[in-house]
């Protein structure tokens, strides 16, 4: 697009630059906040990117080698799966209000047969986050199958509809009901309907065509409970194990670059018609929660509180343990992704909030 602005690498072009919605300062405290954090030692890799109408800022900091640089997304991967989801809901082979057991008919005890795709998709189903053995699945390899038998016979939290709870097994179990209908694998799946539409050439649902070295390094030694936590008796099934990344986990073993993920929150933004229709997105950006006092929507988190402050509330997107968020705020035009390679136990609060927050404000 020739009227496009793109912003890169120095500080010096980022004094001189000036927009539609970019302007030079924000953008500078923006690289600012990432790359102290650089120079203090606490962050590895990061790459931002930022769109606002037709002008882009992306910059890649230490050890990312450019803005394409590809970093595990962790929880971000939900949002694909969703659209993997929604993509059978358009051809007519589900509808969201459809008992999981439909689909998954051994999902039939007690409550279970009242669990709807939607349930599962919006985190309203009952399930746990992660399953009770979560550590000792990871610890001997478990192949995925053994996770989905884990979620489906897994005691419900509670009754389906009747609370929030942010949970991975409902996204794991969305996923198998896509590949049981398609009988392919997730990640050809969402290859072929929904990278590759999109252009979306450094992305994939575990490794794919990448190889370990293609990927950024995950600071480990920070990594979220349910990810070893840094003991080093978790390194064969860490975040950066060969287990783990080849694993696909539907619910966080996404690969990707900023750039596509920017790409992916566009087609949100813009209805392209490339992946899903206009009325498709509408229904996966409304809040499917509210009577339960949250802002979920098909896959997605809601705005604004989450993402930056300023964001409308019609803002949109995700976050992800490993040190990851991205969202889009309709209201701006405006796309905002932060890959970093420090999770964000830590990150949250000393990038990804305040860039976001940077970014939000900016006019």
């Amino acid at each position: 697009m020739t009227n496009r602005r793109t912003f890169l690498n120095t500080l010096a072009g980022l004094a001189a630059t000036t927009g539609h919605g970019l302007t030079a300062s924000p953008m500078n405290d923006a690289f600012e906040i990432i790359q102290q954090q650089i120079k203090d030692g606490t962050l590895e890799s990061a790459v931002l990117h930022v769109r606002r109408k037709q002008d882009t800022f992306q910059q890649a900091f230490g050890k990312a080698a450019n803005a394409d640089a590809i970093f595990l997304l962790a929880s971000i991967t939900k949002t694909m799966t969703a659209t993997a989801v929604m993509v059978l809901a358009e051809r007519g082979e589900l509808r969201i209000t459809d008992p999981a057991m439909k689909f998954v008919p051994e999902f039939n005890e007690g409550a279970r047969k009242a669990v709807t795709i939607e349930h599962l998709l919006a985190h309203t189903s009952g399930l746990p986050d992660q399953l009770e053995d979560n550590a000792a699945l990871r610890a001997r390899h478990a192949p995925l199958a053994e996770f989905v038998q884990g979620a489906i016979l897994t005691p419900l939290l509670f009754a389906p509809g009747t609370k929030y709870h942010y949970q991975s097994m409902g996204i794991l179990l969305a996923a198998e009901i896509v590949e049981r209908i398609t009988k392919t694998p997730l990640p050809d799946f969402l290859a072929r309907e929904v990278f590759t539409p999109l252009e979306m050439t450094h992305s994939a649902l575990g490794l794919g065509r990448f190889k370990i070295a293609d990927i950024v390094r995950c600071q480990t030694e920070h990594a979220a409970p349910e990810s070893g936590a840094g003991d080093p008796k978790a390194a064969s099934w860490d975040w950066n194990s060969p287990y783990w990344r080849n694993l696909a986990a539907p619910w966080g073993g996404a690969h990707g670059s900023a750039g596509d993920v920017a790409r992916f929150l566009d087609s949100f933004l813009h209805f392209s018609g490339k992946v899903l229709r206009p009325e498709t997105v509408r229904l996966m950006l409304q809040n499917h929660s509210e009577s339960l006092g949250a802002r979920r929507g098909i896959g997605f988190a809601l705005g604004p509180e989450g993402f930056g402050k300023g964001c409308s509330d019609r803002s949109f997107g995700h976050s992800g343990s490993t040190g990851t968020l991205a969202w889009a705020d309709p209201a701006t035009d405006t796309t905002c992704v932060i890959l970093t390679s420090l999770p964000s136990r830590i990150s949250a609060d000393t990038i990804l909030h305040p860039v976001s927050d940077v970014v939000a404000r900016s006019r």
